[in-house]
């Protein structure tokens, strides 16, 4: 079943996230330390400086402040392409500025690092790489062609040439190195953030299901003594109308269609009935209950459900929880997706723990990635010959990492492994050969109090290892 894409999750849906205030503020920031370092060269170091032209360089970045700050609004936020030109103007601003105080020579040469990050952090990848190809060029303009510096007597300032080239070689490689590394980090919470968000839209409608199945029941229960009323009078009618053909047909049909829209509401009202009113169910309910939506999909779900080392006969009731249920039916749907023709879902229970697992027939997980199992958009499962056969099947990555979050948010620790090496041939390989994932919960924290189960509960199967 493929994954709903929603817009948050594009990254075009990022491109309205700076705000204009943001780069108006840092912009406020660069120029006072211009201006203040400026001034302390004059007065303190007594430095040549073409006063003129550097106050021009800082006169058109306080303009074009002051001109964003009266013509858009405060909660102005730049699109991807305007971020970009702010960027670059602030770039180019200060390789001027550069060029006029030394060039290379000038240790603020490092500040061209700045736009680079930001941009790293904020743009898409080729914006980020002509900035960064902008910052290197400039750069390397200014080695060669900048207004030296002098002090008061005419000195000469200037460092060696094979610092200078050092200098130059550490900021282009910074430039890089903050690039990629900051792009990394970006990408990475931007992933977490949109998973996260898809997590809590899952668990949304979750309980937006339940909260309607309680609404269709409360319905159901409210109409059950007006139909009843009109099926009585029907009846009532059916035998008073015996002479009229006509009339006692249309009598029998008001009791027909009565009798139609109690069963109608009866069969809708049962899961709301359920999730309003037993908010707790046997071990073996939720996790059929859990599987039930990929029951029909062509693969064998077998339930084995056994009371691990003392753990007692009697089943632990559950509490229905959707974060539980959706995070199990998430596994299970993963297990089937991926699966030939079985998927084990096992459960057990002993005095501490809550145990289930899920297992099929598969090809596993590969070797080299379990260790990344359960972060957002990883899709490691599917190979080219599965997706040459499920071309359909395209989704997010997200559903291990939902599934994941919901359930440790219920307090449970989740494990995966496979069940066989994936190097051995297929007259090899047991019977539960693909990926398993388990869930332990301690007892506690999902199951109701033993005393609130009354009613038996079966006979319980055995708990195999695959």
């Amino acid at each position: 079943m493929a994954e709903p894409s929603f817009p948050v999750f594009d990254g075009m849906s990022r491109s309205h996230w700076v705000r204009l205030r943001t780069m108006i503020v840092l912009r406020w920031v660069a120029i006072a330390g211009q201006l203040t370092t400026i001034v302390i060269a004059l007065s303190v170091y007594r430095l040549q400086l073409e006063l003129g032209l550097c106050l021009l360089a800082i006169g058109v970045a306080i303009v074009a402040n002051l001109l964003a700050v009266f013509v858009y609004p405060q909660n102005k936020r730049l699109s991807e392409h305007e971020t970009f030109l702010t960027l670059l103007f602030d770039l180019s601003q200060l390789a001027f500025l550069l060029y006029l105080t030394g060039g290379l020579n000038n240790p603020f040469a490092l500040l061209v690092l700045a736009p680079v990050t930001i941009a790293a952090t904020t743009l898409r990848l080729h914006y980020t790489s002509v900035l960064a190809g902008a910052a290197i060029l400039f750069i390397t303009l200014i080695g060669f062609f900048y207004l030296p510096l002098r002090t008061e007597s005419g000195t000469l300032l200037s460092i060696p040439d094979i610092f200078r080239f050092g200098f130059w070689i550490s900021i282009v490689v910074g430039i890089g190195f903050m690039a990629l590394y900051a792009r990394r980090v970006a990408n990475e919470v931007h992933s977490m953030s949109d998973a996260l968000v898809a997590t809590q839209m899952a668990l949304a409608r979750e309980q937006k299901l339940t909260d309607l199945g309680g609404v269709v029941a409360a319905a159901a229960h409210e109409l059950g003594t007006p139909l009843a009323t009109i099926k009585l009078v029907s009846a009532e009618l059916i035998e008073e109308l015996e002479d009229d053909e006509i009339l006692r047909q249309d009598a029998e049909l008001i009791r027909d269609q009565a009798d139609r829209c109690r069963d109608i509401l009866r069969s809708m009202g049962r899961a709301g009935k359920d999730d309003l009113h037993m908010r707790q169910a046997p071990l073996d309910t939720i996790i059929r209950e859990a599987a039930e939506p990929h029951g029909d999909r062509g693969k064998t779900l077998h339930f084995e459900v056994s009371p691990g080392p003392g753990g007692g006969s009697r089943q632990p009731s559950v509490h229905r929880r959707p974060e539980i249920i959706h995070g199990l039916r998430n596994l299970v749907q993963n297990a089937v997706d991926f699966s030939r023709e079985n998927v084990w879902v096992d459960a057990r229970w002993t005095p501490r723990q809550i145990i289930i697992r899920i297992a099929d027939d598969g090809h596993g997980f590969p070797p080299q990635a379990l260790g990344r199992i359960g972060d957002p958009f990883m899709r490691i499962r599917k190979s080219s010959a599965e997706r040459a056969k499920r071309p359909e099947y395209e989704g997010m990555g997200l559903g291990l990492f939902i599934a994941k979050t919901l359930l440790e948010r219920s307090g449970g620790t989740l494990t995966f492994s496979n069940g066989s090496d994936p190097f051995l041939t297929e007259a090899e390989r047991p019977e539960r050969s693909g990926a398993i994932i388990e869930v332990a919960w301690n007892r506690d924290d999902i199951a109701a109090d033993d005393s609130d189960t009354s009613e038996g509960l079966g006979e319980n199967l055995p708990f195999r290892v695959g």
